[in-house]
């Protein structure tokens, strides 16, 4: 820490930092006789645990002693869990308890610390070794007492949740010379069955010594080695033992083990209900959306089809079609129009029509004679009237315009 002064909560706070880095005292259980105990107003305990020769200071939160299964009181010999730590207010290290037992029972709470401590190291209460539970079991294996209220808690609980659910027995000894190995034969036999879904290990609550069979290592390893999950319901709520930590799962009671373990039949049916009505909804979009996409796919074909590009080449021809037509018809119309205009410059200058006013038409040799210099005298011309022909021969020429005169 160096030379340098510090203060006393500094001093204090590393004191108390060292302590709880150590692991020695970050769990330990101390046995003594109590004194100076009160339980405070806010629930928390404070109380002073000594022997002959020392003492220590100790603190039990509500948060703890609410689960005692025990009244302390001033001399009071018990057994305690917990771990060292310093207040700094005061600058003292203290017991923090985290449960309490009576002594008498001290030599099978260490026992039982000492193999959950190993079992644990070993990896037999690992939730990645847990199995899951069946959603539907057809048979469900019980080991406990046959006379007890434990199976008939369980009958009366799972077949009120589904009544067609098979339970067997197998009756074992919960307490006891001998009971430890009656529940591993239990466990054995129904793992030689290929009927039993799940199997349930229990019995209603007690002491530590009454427990103690499904604290027994042989247990343990049996529920580990078991190919059906095994759900443990061993005492009440606040009874652990070895068995819960390494079970598949553990249950606070026998009731609350046939709870989890079978499901309610109006439970079933609401859930089947809801699956079916979601995958109905989920299909119907499912098929509405396929129609959309395949409506959109065959407007595509439609569109890219050999078929959409003949029609379109029809309607192409079509407008062609029309538009020749109607050039055809244009060109038609205005050639006819030419033509009578033609026609009729034509007509305007027709022999036909001078000889129709009285003149006549003179050919010599199939060509109009347009003047006198194109004939002789004694030449033979026709002369064309409005009413036939004359054959003449030119018997004198005299020059000049002598119709204009």
């Amino acid at each position: 820490m160096g030379m340098n002064p510090i203060t006393v909560s500094e001093l204090n706070n590393f004191i108390k930092g060292l302590i709880e880095q150590t692991p020695e005292l970050n769990h330990v259980i101390v046995k003594g006789e109590i004194s100076n105990f009160k339980h405070h107003s806010t629930g928390h305990m404070y109380f002073t645990l000594k022997d002959n020769e020392s003492k220590i200071k100790c603190v039990m939160f509500k948060g703890y002693n609410s689960y005692l299964k025990i009244k302390p009181e001033d001399g009071m010999k018990v057994l305690i869990t917990g771990y060292v730590s310093v207040y700094e207010r005061d600058g003292a290290y203290q017991l923090y308890c985290v449960d309490m037992k009576k002594d008498g029972i001290g030599d099978l709470y260490l026992a039982y610390e000492e193999l959950k401590k190993r079992l644990e190291q070993e990896g037999l209460f690992s939730s990645e070794n847990k199995k899951q539970l069946p959603l539907m079991p057809r048979r469900i294996g019980v080991a406990t007492s046959s006379t007890g209220a434990v199976i008939r808690d369980i009958i009366n609980v799972s077949t009120r949740r589904y009544n067609n659910i098979d339970i067997l027995l197998y009756p074992v000894k919960v307490q006891g010379q001998g009971a430890a190995e009656t529940i591993v034969d239990a466990i054995e036999y129904f793992n030689t069955r290929n009927d039993i879904d799940v199997i349930i290990i229990g019995r209603g609550g007690g002491s530590i010594e009454e427990l103690w069979a499904f604290n027994e290592e042989i247990v343990a390893r049996a529920i580990y080695k078991s190919r059906i999950p095994i759900v443990s319901a061993v005492g009440h709520e606040t009874d652990f033992t070895i068995a819960d930590f390494v079970a598949d799962l553990r249950a606070s009671t026998p009731s609350h083990a046939a709870e989890m373990v079978v499901p309610s039949y109006n439970d079933l049916v609401y859930k089947i209900s809801s699956i079916k009505n979601n995958l109905i909804n989920q299909v119907n979009s499912k098929i509405k959306h396929d129609r959309i996409h395949v409506e959109s796919l065959i407007s595509k074909v439609k569109i890219k089809s050999p078929q959409n590009k003949i029609n379109m080449s029809y309607q192409y021809t079509d407008n062609l079609r029309e538009k020749l037509i109607t050039i055809i018809n244009n060109k038609h119309t205005l050639s006819r129009h030419r033509l009578v205009v033609l026609a009729q410059k034509l007509d305007a200058l027709s022999p036909l029509k001078s000889i129709g006013r009285g003149f006549g038409a003179v050919v010599k040799d199939d060509f109009l004679v347009r003047s006198i210099k194109q004939v002789e005298n004694n030449d033979i011309i026709d002369v064309y009237l409005s009413d036939g022909k004359l054959n003449c021969m030119i018997k004198n020429k005299t020059e000049g315009k002598l119709w204009q005169e």
